[in-house]
């Protein structure tokens, strides 16, 4: 599993995402490379193809899967004992100004 798709809190990510972090302009094709474990290059290149062969429904396709799928929640991916120091500083009153 890649670090990316990975939250503390909940585990695994299940489903299919659109990865706006990783992609160039919806990141339909960022996420169907993760989904499908897939490099992302290739994915596009498929894209692109299927564009030049195929271009009204690749373009409907593409459209739709914009539309249906949900976008990547963010998620923290970086050392645990960091997370949990800014987690419990969140939760700490003495920060407030009120």
């Amino acid at each position: 599993m890649s670090r990316g798709s990975w939250n503390i809190d909940r585990g695994p990510l299940r489903g299919m995402y659109r990865d706006r972090e990783n992609g160039w302009i919806f990141g339909v094709c960022a996420g169907l490379a993760e989904f499908a474990n897939f490099r992302t290059g290739t994915v596009r290149v498929i894209a692109v193809v299927c564009l030049i062969v195929f271009f009204w429904p690749t373009v409907l396709t593409y459209i739709a899967a914009t539309l249906l799928i949900r976008e990547k929640p963010l998620i923290y991916s970086g050392r645990q004992a960091e997370y949990e120091f800014w987690r419990r500083r969140s939760r700490d009153n003495h920060w407030s100004h009120s």
